[in-house]
């Protein structure tokens, strides 16, 4: 089997990874992957972006690519797969309809509703003037979120009406996230603690992966601005038998029943951005149609089953004769990033220390990166996912930060508590 991944992060360097390691695959082909891709065994990278759709297919044929795997949302939610399909090329991913659950949020609210899935309350406004009104209204805090796909960042959380007003100008007025923030939707503040469940669907098949639990904040203790993610440990402990039983009966399966049933069969990963509250009730505060980044890191490094025999039993429609085996330790990824992510970051940054990391269970996953005259340097915000494997959280985190610590650049960052809620258990 030849398999092409699209995408360049952290997450599709752990999917390229991965997948080079099934005894089925023959090839691994990311486009247009980063520096650590570049140098994987049986993985090679396509100089091809990953919203150039027309030069993907071209290649997908030149290199007689049996499985396409799709890492980034921006491309499922413009209709990736669908484009695929036409070709005869087979995609792992959502087709355009339902991939709507990431690209719109008034999307996803609607449908949430109209299946009776556990969610915040909700508006969606495109005119600033009603949005302003509403939150005259409303208690605070109010969580604000720009529509459409916005890298993780379209979300501004208001602790007070003054923040949320201009949260309103910031979206609707001076379009920060441009086209995204043409509507607004506005939700009430859920408390309790976020977790990330992440499942394989085909139609009403669902097989849940290895529960997770990321860190959006930039800062520890979860303060500072949102971000596209600073690290993550899977299992998340929160998450016990009769929780896993609910989420499963309460969100899951009426999610991918009620796609089916509205004519928009799911076929991928659907990740499901969860809010468990005090009585240990589960409420969906997003949905994603792809696998998380920093999470897919953590999970492939416990996952001992064949992904792509994963991936072609959803295609065939016989993911449920597919069992998934875990490693039963702990993984946690620990982030870093460029000075001054999540704004505005330097690139072209030499990294030392890659080199010196020999152990099976450590894995520094790239992310923005790329090679420039033999080196590897710095190429985007969420630069590196240090991941390791530990029979306690503490000692997985132990082993993450040792590393983190091996490895520099100028102004290279991250945040020094990833793990922390596991650990306060």
């Amino acid at each position: 089997m030849r398999v092409l991944v699209i995408g360049n992060g952290g997450r599709e360097h752990a999917l390229a990874w991965k997948l080079a390691d099934s005894r089925d695959v023959e090839r691994v082909f990311v486009a247009p992957g980063n520096a650590g891709t570049a140098t994987e065994p049986g993985v090679e990278n396509l100089p091809i972006l990953a919203d150039d759709t027309d030069a993907l297919i071209l290649a997908a044929r030149d290199h007689q690519v049996n499985l396409t795997v799709v890492g980034p949302e921006a491309p499922l939610v413009n209709g990736i797969v669908d484009r695929f399909q036409s070709a005869g090329l087979p995609c792992f991913g959502p087709s355009a309809g339902p991939a709507q659950l990431e690209g719109s949020k008034s999307f996803t609210k609607a449908f949430l509703d109209r299946h009776k899935i556990p969610t915040a309350s909700w508006q969606a406004f495109t005119d600033p003037e009603s949005a302003r009104q509403y939150i005259k209204s409303q208690d605070v805090p109010l969580v604000l979120k720009a529509d459409g796909l916005a890298a993780g960042k379209g979300v501004i959380i208001a602790n007070d009406r003054g923040q949320a007003l201009a949260a309103v100008d910031e979206i609707l007025v001076d379009q920060r996230f441009g086209g995204a923030g043409r509507c607004l939707v506005i939700e009430d503040f859920l408390e309790g603690e976020e977790i990330s469940f992440i499942c394989v669907a085909s139609g009403t098949q669902v097989v849940p992966l290895a529960t997770s639990q990321d860190h959006k904040a930039r800062e520890a203790g979860d303060r500072g601005p949102n971000t596209g993610g600073m690290g993550a440990y899977s299992p998340a402990p929160r998450v016990d038998a009769e929780l896993h039983r609910r989420i499963m009966d309460e969100v899951i399966h009426p999610t991918v029943r009620g796609l089916a049933e509205e004519g928009m069969p799911y076929l991928g990963f659907l990740y499901a951005g969860l809010m468990i509250d005090t009585q240990g009730n589960p409420r969906v505060l997003e949905y994603n149609c792809r696998f998380g980044d920093p999470e897919t890191q953590p999970i492939l490094m416990r996952m001992r089953s064949d992904l792509a025999g994963l991936c072609q039993a959803a295609l065939d429609g016989e993911l449920d004769r597919f069992r998934i085996e875990w490693d039963p330790r702990f993984a946690l990824g620990v982030v870093m990033v460029a000075d001054g992510y999540p704004g505005e970051y330097p690139r072209g940054d030499k990294i030392s220390g890659l080199q010196d990391i020999m152990s099976d269970n450590i894995k520094v996953f790239h992310a923005g990166t790329r090679q420039e005259s033999g080196q590897t340097v710095t190429d985007g915000g969420r630069v590196l996912c240090v991941t390791a494997l530990g029979a306690t959280v503490d000692a997985a985190q132990q082993a993450a930060y040792g590393t983190v610590s091996t490895i520099h650049w100028p102004g290279a960052g991250w945040r020094p508590d990833i793990g922390w809620r596991a650990l306060n258990r």
